[in-house]
Order: C-alpha cells, then sequence, then structure tokens
C-alpha cells in the first residue's frame, strides 16, 4: 500500500498518539517491542485515507480499539472492507475489553498473527 500521507493526517495521528484513551494505552504496552509473536506494530498510522490504531505491516494485520460510538457503525465497515480489499486482516475490540481482559485480547491477536493469511 502507497504510504503517500498528507501533513495534516500526520499532525492528527501524532496528536492521536499524544491524547490515547486508556485502552489504546494498554494495547500499546502490550504490542510494543515486538512483545506479541515477535511481530512489530506501529500506532495511530495514517495510511489509505484514514489513521488505524495499531497496524503490523508484516502480519498485514489492522487492530482498532473502539468506543461505543463504533457500534454497528457503517463508516467503519467500508473502511474495514478497504482495507481486506487491501490483503489486511482487521481485528476489533471493545475499549471495555481491552481494559477488563487485556490477556484474552493478547491471546486472541497472537493466533490471529500465528494463523498467517486467514
Amino acid at each position: 500500500m502507497h504510504r503517500d500521507v498528507p501533513d495534516r493526517h500526520r499532525a492528527y495521528a501524532k496528536a492521536m498518539r499524544a491524547d490515547s484513551t486508556k485502552a489504546e494505552n494498554l494495547m500499546w504496552q502490550a504490542l510494543r517491542n515486538r512483545q506479541i509473536e515477535g511481530f512489530k506494530f506501529k500506532r495511530q498510522v495514517p495510511t489509505g485515507g484514514y489513521i488505524l490504531d495499531f497496524v503490523c505491516f508484516e502480519a498485514r494485520l489492522i487492530i482498532e480499539v473502539d468506543g461505543g460510538q463504533h457500534a454497528e457503525s457503517r463508516s467503519d465497515a467500508v473502511r474495514d472492507a478497504f482495507f481486506r480489499s487491501q490483503g489486511f486482516r482487521v481485528l476489533r475490540f471493545w475499549n471495555d475489553e481491552v481494559e477488563r481482559n487485556l490477556d484474552g485480547v493478547v491471546i486472541a491477536i497472537g493466533a490471529k498473527l500465528r494463523n498467517g493469511g486467514e
């Protein structure tokens, strides 16, 4: 995927990194430094006209951590379909799930990473 990103998207992503939610911070602590299956994740990455919460380009895996405003979101479905058409897999977790069951979330991510192309 070509990553020619407008400056305003880069600035917005940087601001989002500085103002992460509790759930996003917990997720980042679990993903950073290749802690899950040795895969490198990046956070708040602008690409394809969107800003991804977390992405591992090597495994083509996007992880989104969402609040209630994303329940049954049509725009999220369109976004996910776009990235799937680009060869990515998308995992979505609720903020509450990350905060209450981070170990379970990490196990699910590890399973998806081990399962490669699915």
